[in-house]
């Protein structure tokens, strides 16, 4: 009798320390992100950007590719508190993000006085455009990232006539 309640005790003690671990703070903690695009004024008719993908780079699973709403993008109808949804509500792991990169495509476009040129973007292709955050997400927390673009500052004519974007971008959180 004294060793079935000694083996009733140990279970007890077992399945009590089971639920106590279980309860406890877990590895997959997710926070809730999503990202805006939006631009300020600028002295062209048009600044399109072709927007194929948008990553974060966390500290818990290096670069994270999100679903994103692929497409050419106006910078300039994104002004006067206008934005777009870029990337919709998407779990990302909890933990710091250090870096956001928009990949773009080769439809990077601007007019200016009603004539249509290649707006040339060094890397933009192949490594992206990087932007620094650090920003540590807490977990069950939703984020809202606004990608402030200044087009007036970002897009440089050279002496030969072509047009680069050097992006001037802010990153703000809401």
């Amino acid at each position: 009798m004294k060793h079935k309640r000694m083996k009733l005790k140990i279970c007890i003690t077992i399945i009590v320390v089971a639920a106590f671990i279980g309860c406890g703070k877990t590895e997959n903690e997710y926070s809730q992100l999503s990202i805006f695009l939006t631009d300020a004024p600028a002295a062209y008719d048009s600044v399109l950007i072709d927007v194929k993908s948008v990553e974060v780079h966390t500290n818990n699973g290096g670069w994270i590719s999100l679903p994103t709403n692929q497409g050419i993008y106006d910078l300039l109808q994104l002004r006067n508190n206008v934005d777009t949804l870029l990337v919709p509500v998407q779990q990302i792991p909890a933990g710091k993000v250090s870096q956001v990169r928009l990949i773009l495509g080769s439809g990077n476009r601007i007019v200016d006085g009603g004539n249509s040129y290649p707006l040339v973007i060094p890397s933009g292709e192949e490594s992206g455009l990087k932007l620094n955050i650090h920003r540590t997400l807490q977990p069950n927390t939703s984020y809202i990232l606004l990608l402030d673009f200044d087009a007036a500052q970002s897009v440089h004519q050279t002496g030969n006539g072509q047009y680069k974007l050097k992006p001037v971008i802010k990153a703000n959180f809401r």
